[in-house]
């Protein structure tokens, strides 16, 4: 597998870390202490957190955030009762996240964690779909990325990352990164060919990234991000088992 650096330049908003593109790499490969300069330009009244304490990562960033967006006041509370109930079906949790007060996110996490444990034992239920192995959950952590910073849930897009976060980053400073972000959509195109390399699978996704900040800036990314699973090793966990982000490259693209 084609070992990734990441292509921050040294001066981006922290809108850049919607991606984690500062310090997006390989599981098999550290990041450089100085990220490359890519040419990339964008505004500079904003320091990227991945440099900087939470406390100076960007103006006003002191204030502290609102709390995550209920999944209730997302889709509405029948249809947030629907996919909690189907989430407790399938946790094996004592006290599972799975509540309609939580993010949508947060209770689609938990359901993909628990059906990559189940699915370990081979007797997946109808609620696991897609299949954990399958592109499609590929595609859909990547989804569940957005959905949590859209959400303001950065405890579950953090998890996207795998058990220890994006690489190079503490949850304050990948937290902080978004103090100024309004909204996120993403656009999947076609993945790749899987590939596999060392007991894991890898899958390249192409991406572009819709975001707004507080101030009715609107920004604009494309790229990719490199999703990895293990491949079914005996003793793994539910969260190597399932795919999660590995690595991201992104650039500015012109607003529409």
């Amino acid at each position: 597998m084609k070992k990734r650096n990441r292509i921050c330049a040294t001066l981006l908003s922290p809108l850049m870390l919607l991606l984690a593109a500062c310090n997006g790499t390989s599981d098999e490969q550290a990041a450089p202490s100085e990220p490359p300069g890519t040419g990339a330009t964008l505004p500079k009244t904003e320091a990227p957190a991945s440099s900087a304490p939470a406390a100076t990562a960007t103006a006003g960033a002191d204030i502290a955030p609102a709390g995550p967006r209920s999944c209730a006041a997302e889709i509405g509370q029948q249809a947030a009762d629907r996919r909690a109930a189907i989430c407790r079906t399938v946790s094996p949790a004592t006290h599972p996240p799975c509540n309609a007060a939580n993010s949508c996110a947060m209770i689609e996490n938990e359901i993909a964690r628990s059906c990559a444990l189940l699915g370990k034992s081979g007797a997946l239920p109808s609620a696991c779909r897609p299949d954990p192995d399958s592109k499609a959950a590929a595609i859909d952590v990547v989804k569940l990325y957005y959905s949590a910073l859209d959400a303001g849930d950065y405890d579950t897009a953090w998890l996207q990352w795998g058990e220890a976060g994006p690489p190079k980053q503490t949850p304050e400073q990948f937290r902080a990164g978004f103090a100024h972000t309004r909204s996120t959509r993403v656009t999947i195109g076609t993945p790749g060919d899987a590939e596999g390399a060392a007991g894991s699978i890898y899958l390249t996704l192409p991406v572009a990234v819709d975001a707004t900040l507080d101030s009715g800036t609107a920004q604009r990314f494309g790229g990719e991000y490199v999703l990895r699973r293990v491949n079914n090793v005996d003793g793994a966990s539910a969260d190597q088992l399932r795919w999660h982000i590995t690595s991201a490259k992104l650039r500015p693209l012109p607003a529409r």
